[in-house]
């Protein structure tokens, strides 16, 4: 050997080596103009092109060169190369897959679609065949076989693993951590659809819910067969009772995945809200039958029963969760949710196991609350708050609320609601009496004189109806420029017309809450408050009425409620008491400008003399006295609001002074609302102001 070498003479490799290096050659070739790909489709057909000149029948180059083509644009020679080598060696997966590329690049569908469906065939595993598939039958008008194709892809698809962070800490309850992830993808793929879905999920947990929406839209204009995103959209829209928009998306899902548990349970949710209890509670009965081990689905029926009135039923359907789930912490809140239901020693110690087992957990909050209630139960007033104090501060971390905006709200509504303003529109709007406004802050009462009023045979009841908020919504976004900080100022340049349609698209969307067609209806939406000028405008003859409970009392209630909606501003004490200020400053400017208007209700004098505050109620209503009215509790109507236990009993009065025993506490709560409207609350047998 050593000859060799001196000789100057290459040693010679042998034919195994040759073969091997030049294989190598060709790949390394390969590798490099597959990464040209993207960046300069030109270079990397050159480079295929050269590997083909020496192994003409060689696939990755042909693939490699049919795919430079069609990101040129060429994609009749991509066909052309593609079915060439179709031609002369057996079909594969991936050939197909690329042929398929080829034939949808040039417009020819129907070959596209025979493409991919082959390749899946030969290939069930392979995931681009699915994803193209699914592109391919959207783009032909085939929504279903898109859905289909689309969930086969997701469920073959690896998590992105940039996002596989994000959605760590989502799950954790690191709500920061997540959208800064979500947000990092997205700068360097802005339509990335994980990274939207994730930066939703976000939005929607923090009760950024315009936000949420628009990223949901986004993923799925880019993925319309996104399952995931579509659900969430769905889940968004229930949540705000829009659900005309909602349940076509529930339909679709369920058109592909029939018998799906999250999905079923979101239609029965769904349709609850528009009256279809029956058919709600067979959905979910159904559920629970074929499937006794989901908690979820035990907890929606449970749900549904206590919004039916089965209390004992809903008791036992959210036992069954827990024994699904042991330490299910929204099972523990529900039955804490009940009011008139008292969990045990030992459910106490449960939750607590469960809070030092997960007490970081995304869903501890519920633990909070739950253990708060059954300690306030029990009259360890003390601990029940520190339970509270503590639900509450976990629950406000993930909020972005800020009480100033609330405050420059009510001061523009002050400013553009002036006697003069009003007057200059006199006459305008619907003669329309039908809706019956209750506004205020949640836990005040209203749920009361909403059965009240729904017991009157010229009154239905519906529930807390998001029509109203979501018209000024689409008002707002349909005015260039305008930005949710503006309202109400942009409502000054609506002219009559306008303000007759938007009465006009106000009855038309409750219709579909107005099963049995009465005359009047109950819009027990209480934050329409802020509404109250835009209400007047709309419907001039409609009654307003305004129900209130003594300021730390309902402010005490809500902190310690864990609502299902984003009351943003009641999981911090100083913050409740400042709305609970900016509410009755708002209230008080409108008794100044329209004198008369709103009718103001004390919960306090509706317990101590039913009957007299029902006959003012029924008058300013321009309605008869029914005696009915008063037999409230034997009403069977479902009730969907956190007191439907209550107004199922007669008039009770040991819940008025429940906050006195946590008034040590609530020092925050009752400085920020002021000592100049606490005076000014009238006592219980005070003449109404």
């Amino acid at each position: 050997m050593g000859a060799v070498y001196n000789s100057g003479v290459a040693p010679r490799a042998p034919a195994g080596a040759q073969v091997f290096m030049a294989n190598a050659s060709t790949d390394f070739a390969l590798m490099r103009a597959a990464v040209l790909l993207d960046t300069d489709a030109v270079a990397a057909a050159r480079a295929a092109a050269d590997v083909l000149a020496t192994n003409p029948r060689h696939e990755q180059a042909t693939l490699l060169l049919a795919a430079a083509c069609r990101r040129v644009g060429d994609a009749q020679a991509a066909v052309r190369t593609l079915e060439a080598l179709s031609r002369e060696q057996a079909v594969s997966p991936v050939l197909l897959l690329e042929l398929g590329r080829a034939y949808a690049a040039a417009g020819r569908d129907e070959e596209a679609i025979a493409c991919f469906e082959r390749s899946a065939a030969l290939d069930a595993g392979l995931a681009d065949a699915w994803r193209e598939l699914a592109s391919q039958r959207f783009r032909t008008g085939d929504i279903h076989g898109g859905d289909s194709a689309f969930l086969r892809f997701s469920r073959l698809a690896p998590p992105p693993h940039d996002l596989l962070d994000g959605n760590v800490a989502l799950a954790e309850g690191r709500l920061d951590a997540a959208v800064a992830v979500a947000d990092r993808c997205l700068r360097r793929s802005p339509d990335d659809s994980a990274a939207l879905l994730l930066r939703a999920q976000v939005a929607a947990q923090r009760g950024e819910w315009t936000a949420a929406e628009t990223d949901l839209r986004r993923c799925l204009e880019n993925a319309p067969g996104h399952a995931a995103a579509r659900y969430e959209l769905a889940r968004l829209l229930q949540a705000q009772e829009r659900i005309a928009e909602a349940l076509p998306l529930i339909e679709r899902l369920l058109s592909v995945e029939p018998d799906e548990p999250n999905f079923l349970g979101l239609k029965a949710q769904a349709i609850r809200l528009v009256g279809r209890t029956a058919e709600a509670v067979g959905i979910v009965e159904r559920l629970v039958r074929e499937r006794p081990e989901g908690a979820p689905a035990w907890r929606t029926y449970g749900n549904l029963l206590r919004a039916a009135g089965d209390q004992a039923g809903a008791v036992a359907a959210f036992r069954r969760a827990l024994a699904a789930r042991p330490g299910y912490p929204e099972a523990y809140w529900s039955l804490a949710n009940l009011k008139t239901v008292q969990l045990s020693a030992q459910d106490v110690e449960d939750m607590r196991s469960e809070l030092a087992r997960t007490p970081a957990g995304p869903n501890a909050e519920f633990l909070e609350f739950a253990i708060g209630k059954a300690l306030e139960d029990s009259h360890d007033h003390a601990s029940a708050f520190e339970h509270y104090r503590r639900g509450n501060e976990r629950h406000r971390a993930a909020l972005d609320y800020d009480s100033a905006a609330m405050t420059a709200f009510v001061d523009r509504a002050a400013r553009l609601y002036t006697r003069e303003f009003f007057a200059m529109r006199s006459g305008w709007g619907s003669e329309r009496r039908d809706p019956i406004f209750i506004v205020g802050l949640p836990r005040s009462g209203s749920t009361l004189l909403e059965q009240m009023l729904a017991c009157h045979s010229q009154i239905e009841g519906t529930h807390e109806l998001s029509d109203l908020p979501w018209l000024v919504t689409d008002l707002m976004r349909g005015l260039d420029g305008a930005q949710e900080s503006d309202y109400p100022d942009p409502i000054a340049g609506l002219v009559r017309a306008d303000i007759d349609e938007l009465a006009t698209r106000y009855l038309v969307r409750t219709e579909v809450h107005r099963p049995l067609r009465l005359s009047r209806f109950v819009d027990k939406m209480l934050g329409n408050f802020i509404h109250i000028g835009l209400i007047h405008l709309l419907f001039p003859h409609a009654a307003i009425i305004d129900v209130r409970r003594h300021p730390v009392a309902c402010g005490f209630s809500c902190y310690k409620q864990l609502f299902a909606r984003s009351i943003n501003y009641s999981y911090d004490m100083t913050e409740m008491g400042l709305y609970y200020r900016d509410y009755v400053r708002l209230l008080r400017h409108v008794d100044e400008v329209l004198p008369g208007r709103v009718l103001r209700v004390h919960y306090e004098h509706v317990v101590a003399d039913p009957e007299r505050e029902l006959r003012r109620l029924l008058e300013f209503c321009g309605l008869p006295f029914e005696a009915a009215c008063l037999r409230f509790h034997e009403n069977r109507r479902v009730v969907m609001t956190i007191s439907s236990e209550q107004v199922r009993r007669p008039i009770y009065t040991d819940s008025l002074d429940q906050w006195r025993r946590f008034e040590p506490w609530l020092g925050p709560l009752r400085e920020a609302i002021g000592r100049d409207i606490l005076e000014a609350y009238p006592t219980r047998s005070g003449a109404s102001p």
